[in-house]
């Protein structure tokens, strides 16, 4: 049986070979995402100044009352198109996506795509 503590060694394993790969692309921002059960927030993050650049999360007030009853999936679509709008006002156009140690599937997939349609390249 796996302990709590091999899991969570094993997540930061995952999450630290994903950020290896993102130094390959320094050049760009990094769009990080943070998955929990119930919300979904995403940063895109100047590496090089260590600033952040553009945010949105589910948590955010307006958009609370926006998506109530809404699934988790399409949450992150709104979620994913929101950060991408933020962004190009931000002047930033290209980012490097910085999955953590999530698949790419289901919200985490949804929030890139609604990015990618807002106008955002990764």
């Amino acid at each position: 049986m796996t302990s709590t503590f091999q899991k969570h060694q094993r997540r930061r394993g995952k999450a630290t070979s994903v950020r290896i790969k993102m130094r390959q692309v320094s050049s760009r921002p990094r769009m990080t995402v943070f998955r929990s059960l119930t919300n979904i927030s995403v940063q895109i993050i100047d590496d090089l100044r260590g600033h952040t650049l553009a945010s949105a999360s589910s948590l955010e007030k307006d958009v609370r009352t926006s998506i109530k009853g809404v699934r988790k999936t399409d949450v992150a679509k709104k979620i994913g198109a929101l950060v991408a709008e933020r962004a190009k006002r931000a002047g930033v156009a290209k980012v490097a996506f910085d999955r953590g140690a999530y698949k790419y599937h289901g919200r985490i997939k949804a929030l890139a795509d609604g990015a990618r349609e807002a106008g955002l390249e990764f």
